[in-house]
């Protein structure tokens, strides 16, 4: 294998770099600069090695990234057999896995997308946003009363989106130490499949045993409603049970790491929290929101495709039946998209990211994580103006083995 990336572009034995990238030593919010050098080439489009020793194509230019993925011809179906799985065991579970809409395609993802599309719209949403201020004041006067320092993670940011994704389902939220946990053992990569297989089956009997009392009882929640539509057919049991499994994996992980990673870059960059500090201008507060997103886009595992068919684009071929891989920070730090986009600033117009995907499988919860950083965001700072870390940048330790990239635990003070 080349040791570096200059070595693999020269090398005619047909090996090519490791992907995952390593990020940069002392430099924790910054894109892998493996990655980044890939991205500025005049080829960017390249083959890389995941960890069964495939070679899929990585995408890391940000327009090349919106062309493929509304393109037809790439599929999200990880029934492929050379779908670039993110580890061994996702790959060993993918061909017994029920179609949801994080495996398929059109017509197929269309029905499953409609069927439980209406409690994630905007208005729907924003209805929920005093709820939602509710529990970030509450947390916040939970944390000022308890001890000094706190966890931001533990005090915050993982209450915050579990308590919102329990109310939105309809999950007794006295359960969250339950789902966080299987839920965080699924998505980590550093169990063995039958670890991460263990935890999965825990989640699905849950909600298996929820799900059917909300059959007999249904309330006002996404189960519920989701259990009238298999009542009139438009759903099957198991459907409708895997997708409140993937809704509540979602709902928590990459919220709770934007709240905290989100925390840490702006005490990276003091002028930029002072923005929010001062201002209670909703439009400040949501552009600030998306120019986080872009900075930080916190899923390291990227996006995962498939070609069904014959692709030309950026000067190479991607073949019929070939992986793809977009790498999404690498591509939301792309200059020609994002000028001085290495530079953190809230007034950057960046609500063309692609932290939540884009095309017709961009992230369902999108407008509901949205609205949680819009009120953490917007609260956080201002009710404890002189929140500041408890450690050094240099002391605090990352998740490199889960779907979301951040820190494990953010020590504040105030």
């Amino acid at each position: 294998m080349a040791d570096t990336l200059t070595d693999a572009a020269s090398d005619t034995s047909g090996q090519c770099p490791e992907y995952p990238m390593p990020r940069a030593t002392g430099c924790p919010l910054a894109p892998p600069p493996a990655a980044t050098e890939l991205r500025g080439r005049e080829q960017p489009i390249t083959k890389v090695r995941i960890w069964n020793g495939s070679t899929p194509w990585l995408i890391t230019r940000h327009a090349d990234q919106r062309t493929l993925l509304t393109d037809p011809r790439i599929s999200n179906d990880d029934h492929e057999p050379a779908f670039p799985h993110v580890n061994a065991h996702r790959a060993a579970i993918a061909p017994h896995t029920p179609k949801l809409i994080t495996n398929t395609d059109a017509p197929e993802h269309t029905r499953l997308r409609r069927s439980v599309n209406a409690p994630f719209l905007v208005k729907r949403i924003e209805a929920m946003r005093p709820t939602v201020q509710k529990i970030v004041d509450d947390l916040i006067d939970a944390m000022l009363a308890g001890p000094d320092p706190a966890d931001l993670l533990t005090a915050l940011a993982l209450p915050v989106p579990s308590l919102v994704i329990a109310e939105l389902l309809g999950v007794p939220y006295e359960d969250h130490e339950f789902f966080q946990e299987n839920s965080n053992r699924v998505l980590d990569s550093s169990l063995t499949p039958e670890e991460a297989g263990l935890a999965g089956r825990a989640l699905n009997q849950y909600l298996d045993s929820l799900f059917r009392e909300k059959l007999v009882e249904p309330a006002d929640d996404v189960l519920s409603e989701m259990a009238g539509r298999v009542k009139a057919g438009e759903m099957e049991h198991e459907e409708a049970v895997n997708m409140g499994v993937a809704m509540l994996i979602a709902g928590h992980e990459t919220t709770a790491t934007m709240i905290s990673l989100g925390t840490l870059a702006l005490f990276e960059h003091p002028d930029q929290l002072a923005v929010l500090r001062e201002t209670d201008d909703l439009k400040v507060i949501n552009g600030a929101v998306d120019e986080l997103l872009r900075y930080l886009s916190i899923v390291q595992t990227g996006l995962r495709r498939v070609a069904k068919d014959d692709i030309e684009i950026g000067g190479q071929v991607i073949r019929k039946g070939d992986g793809i891989l977009f790498d999404l920070q690498t591509a939301n730090w792309d200059p020609n998209a994002f000028p001085e986009a290495e530079r953190l600033d809230l007034s950057r117009p960046a609500r063309q990211h692609n932290a939540f995907g884009y095309g017709p499988h961009q992230c369902l919860g999108q407008n509901l994580a949205r609205l949680e950083l819009q009120v953490v965001y917007g609260t956080l700072y201002k009710r404890i103006p002189t929140l500041s870390p408890a450690a050094p940048v240099e002391q605090l330790a990352f998740n490199h083995t889960g779907t979301a990239y951040g820190v494990k635990c953010l020590p504040v003070t105030w």
